[in-house]
């Protein structure tokens, strides 16, 4: 299997989703703007988002596809199948239990996460109607864990599409049904939240009966005790304790983060949140992306006992993440201003929420290497059976987050906030790479030095010309001319673009050591 094809793949599907996504937020940003209102919206996502994580495509996941993928790999079809069947019944009858939980502990939820907010009675109206969303994206993690598994990636990469699609029908029909009614039009967006969990299940399962690789989830007493002794299942909880302890470390932070957040002023929340869906971009369509179709290459030699081809994927999965990921992170320093201007400049989202998103998108900006570097090493652990390391990191990398929080946000606010998190990716992305030299896990290819040389290079170039672009224009002011606008950003971005890769092919950049075929 071609892995550049893969990746390519997963990474179309992801750019549909996002650019589904950002008009999803421009749509909300231009109902609602930056107020009281969106910041509950944010917070209560936020919260079902954060178990996602724990029990989705964050814990749920690391534990159960290399362990899928080995089991797959030695014993065959038929004990994967038992094992899939065992783990989906576990799984389903925990988020039951989950769901329950959550909607009634709504109110202490979301005090937890943002106790300062004005509109604190929203937020937990809202956090309770989406919060039956963790239970089906769970399932549906589980489905995208056994799909990845057997190298199906399309359904698993499109399904987010169908989130976005249905809060946008929610906030452009629903929310102006509920104003009509007298009832809060944001309510409209929970509602599109938990329809979108629906849909995405929904299209997953034909998916999994197609391929014949359907879950059975037991409701019988005794079957339902039988899963839970299964002897993959076990080993599946015993690598999801380290795991959720990892995931929960970075999850913790976002909570800290929040908290904070909701005492910087009205919107800060929400320019936050603007920030990291621009952010969002590059990290889905890189790290997202590789990690997904190295994941489950990397468990299958692991497997094998070959060494060699698990230090060649991983070389690979890095240098393409440098290659794509540098220039990104200059254009979220350099050109800011035009790409938050022209995707969220509308209606209630005026200059001054432009200005305070574009300060915090900056700070994402100075980490977005760390952070999509992450998505690659930490799959390098992982696909080992070894969650443990990266957790002991995280937690080290979550203390030094809040000791840069207590020294930046007196003296840049909110922005302050996102530079933490930056600065704290670039030291969690060095410390994995170094775990894996100095395990001998991670054997750099010969050529690294000129290969980041010549990226380092061309990428500079492209700064130079996005800075003077960005300087040239005042962008806050042309968004009364949208048209004008959106055809002035993309025409920078292709020159940017034209002038980076020109520059990487005359310095002899070899295109065809990125075709590698797994």
């Amino acid at each position: 299997m071609n892995l550049l094809r893969a990746a390519s793949l997963v990474s179309l599907l992801t750019l549909a989703s996002r650019v589904t996504g950002m008009v999803r937020d421009q749509v909300i940003a231009g109902f609602f703007g930056a107020s009281a209102l969106t910041d509950a919206f944010n917070v209560a996502f936020r919260i079902p988002n954060l178990l996602r994580r724990l029990f989705a495509e964050g814990a749920f996941s690391q534990a159960f596809v290399p362990i899928l993928a080995e089991v797959r790999t030695r014993e065959g079809d038929a004990a994967t199948q038992t094992l899939v069947d065992a783990v989906a019944t576990a799984l389903a009858w925990v988020l039951l239990a989950t769901c329950v939980v959550g909607v009634l502990g709504a109110p202490v939820l979301v005090w937890l996460m943002a106790a300062g907010l004005e509109r604190g009675h929203e937020a937990v109206v809202m956090t309770r109607w989406m919060f039956p969303y963790i239970g089906f994206m769970s399932l549906v993690a589980l489905s995208a864990g056994i799909l990845n598994t057997w190298k199906h990636f399309t359904v698993p990469a499109a399904t987010p599409v169908l989130l976005n699609l249905a809060m946008i029908a929610a906030a452009g029909f629903g929310a102006p049904a509920l104003a009509a009614r007298g009832i809060t039009p944001i309510y409209a967006l929970a509602g599109g939240v938990l329809a979108g969990g629906v849909l995405q299940l929904a299209v997953q399962w034909p998916a999994l009966r197609r391929h014949a690789l359907l879950p059975h989830i037991a409701l019988a007493p005794r079957a339902v005790l039988a899963a839970w002794r299964h002897a993959g299942v076990r080993r599946v909880l015993r690598q999801m304790g380290p795991a959720l302890l990892g995931v929960s470390v970075a999850q913790l932070s976002l909570l800290i983060n929040t908290q904070i957040a909701s005492h910087q002023g009205t919107g800060a929340v929400s320019w936050l949140f603007y920030a990291d869906r621009l952010m969002e971009f590059p990290t889905g369509l890189l790290g997202v992306a590789l990690g997904v179709v190295l994941l489950p290459q990397l468990s299958a030699a692991r497997s094998r006992d070959d060494a060699d081809a698990y230090s060649a994927l991983l070389d690979w999965g890095l240098r393409l993440s440098l290659l794509l990921a540098l220039p990104c992170a200059l254009a979220l320093l350099v050109f800011p201003t035009p790409l938050v201007s022209v995707l969220f400049q509308f209606g209630a989202f005026g200059p001054n929420d432009v200005a305070q998103t574009v300060a915090a998108l900056r700070g994402y900006g100075v980490g977005l290497v760390g952070l999509i570097g992450v998505k690659i090493l930490a799959p390098g652990f992982y696909a080992r059976q070894d969650i443990r390391t990266p957790v002991r990191i995280a937690v080290a990398v979550l203390v030094l987050t809040q000791l840069l929080n207590l020294a930046l946000v007196p003296w840049l606010g909110h922005a302050g906030l996102a530079l933490s998190i930056g600065l704290a990716a670039l030291v969690n992305a060095g410390w994995l790479l170094l775990g894996l030299r100095r395990r001998g896990v991670y054997r750099p290819a010969p050529g690294w030095a000129g290969f980041a040389l010549r990226v380092t290079l061309a990428a500079l170039a492209m700064g130079l010309l996005l800075g003077a672009a960005a300087h040239a224009l005042d962008w806050v002011a042309l968004a009364r001319q949208k048209l004008w606008q959106v055809g002035a950003l993309a025409a920078c971005l292709a020159a940017a673009a034209l002038l980076y890769f020109g520059l990487l092919h005359l310095a002899g950049l070899r295109w065809r050591a990125f075709l590698r075929r797994g």
